[in-house]
C-alpha cells in the first residue's frame, strides 16, 4: 500500500504541471474573456459590467459584423473546397511505391515548416499589381494585369490561394496517413473485378478513410473562420482593399488592439467560438450518421 500511495503522488506530481499549464494558459484565459464579454473595458479603466449590451450592439448595431460574417463564409468556402480536393489528389499521389517517391513527400510537405505571416509577405511580393512575379509571367503569355491586391473581389481569391497552399500539406499529411492504413487485398479484389483506378479510389479509399476526411473538413474550417495572420500580412490591419479581407479575425483584431474595445471583442471572440462548435458538433453528427450507413 505504501508503494501505490508513494507511486501515486509521484504520477500526481508529474502531472501537476501540465495541469498547472493548462489552468493558467487555457482556462483563465477562457473563463476571463468571458467575464470581459459582459463589460465595457478599454484596457485603461476598471471594467464595467454592460450585461448582454456587447452582444446586441454585435448583432443589431454593427454592419461590419455582417460584412465580415460575409466575407468570413465566403473565405472558408473559397479554401474548403480547393484543400480537400488538392490534398486528396496529392495523397492519393503520394500513396504509391515508386522510386524516389520520398523526394516528392519531402516536396510537398514543405510548407508546412514555413511562417505563415512570411509566407504571406513572400506572395505580398509575388501578387504586386505592377511588378509582381505572378503579373510578370502573364504578360509573358500576353494577359493583362490581375489586381490582385488592389481589387476587393481579387483581393479575396488571393487570401484563399495563399492560405490553401499553406493548408494542402499538413492535410495531406492527415489523409497519407490514413490512406496507408487501408488494406491491400481490397484493391487488389476490386482490380480482379475490373475496376479502375478512379473508381477504386471513389469506392475504397474515400469510404474507409472518411474519419480523416472529417478530421480535415473541421480543422480546415476551424483555420478559415479564425484567421488572422495571413490577412494582416497580406492585406493589411484594415481588411482591405475596401472591405475585401475583411474577416472576423481583423474585426477582432481592431476592435480589441486598435480601438481598446476588449469586453466587445471578447463578446465577438465568444460569438466565433459558438459558430465553430455548432459547426463542429454539426460535422460529427453527419460523419457519425455515414458511418453507420456504411
Amino acid at each position: 500500500m505504501r508503494l501505490e500511495r508513494r507511486r501515486a503522488r509521484a504520477g500526481r506530481l508529474f502531472v501537476a504541471p501540465n495541469l498547472a499549464a493548462i489552468l493558467v494558459f487555457l482556462l483563465f484565459p477562457l473563463g476571463f474573456s468571458l467575464y470581459l464579454s459582459f463589460h465595457s473595458w478599454d484596457l485603461f479603466s476598471p471594467p464595467r459590467f454592460v450585461g448582454v449590451a456587447n452582444y446586441r450592439r454585435l448583432f443589431t448595431d454593427d454592419p461590419l459584423f455582417y460584412i465580415a460574417l460575409r466575407n468570413t463564409a465566403v473565405f472558408t468556402v473559397l479554401t474548403l473546397l480547393p484543400t480537400v480536393v488538392i490534398s486528396l489528389a496529392v495523397a492519393g499521389l503520394l500513396n504509391r511505391k515508386l522510386r524516389g517517391i520520398g523526394v516528392f513527400r519531402t516536396l510537398a510537405f514543405l510548407p508546412l515548416v514555413a511562417s505563415t505571416v512570411a509566407m504571406a509577405v513572400v506572395f505580398r511580393f509575388i501578387l504586386a499589381s505592377d511588378d509582381g512575379l505572378a503579373n510578370t509571367m502573364l504578360g509573358w503569355v500576353g494577359l493583362g494585369p490581375v489586381p490582385w491586391l488592389t481589387d476587393p473581389a481579387w483581393a479575396m481569391v488571393s487570401l484563399s490561394l495563399v492560405t490553401v497552399w499553406k493548408s494542402v500539406p499538413f492535410a495531406t499529411v492527415i489523409l497519407l496517413a490514413a490512406m496507408q492504413g487501408v488494406p491491400e487485398n481490397l484493391y487488389e479484389a476490386a482490380k480482379i473485378d475490373g475496376a479502375g483506378v478512379l473508381r477504386r479510389f471513389a469506392s475504397i479509399t474515400v469510404p474507409l478513410i472518411s474519419g480523416a476526411l472529417s478530421f480535415v473538413l473541421v480543422i480546415t474550417v476551424i483555420n478559415s473562420v479564425q484567421a488572422f495572420d495571413q490577412a494582416y500580412a497580406l492585406t493589411g490591419s484594415g481588411g482591405g482593399p475596401e472591405t475585401g479581407t475583411y474577416v472576423l479575425g481583423i474585426m477582432l483584431f481592431q476592435n480589441a488592439f486598435r480601438f481598446y474595445e476588449v469586453g466587445y471583442a471578447s463578446a465577438l471572440a465568444w460569438v466565433i467560438f459558438a459558430i465553430l462548435l455548432a459547426f463542429t458538433l454539426i460535422q460529427q453528427w453527419l460523419a457519425r450518421r455515414a458511418e453507420t450507413e456504411l
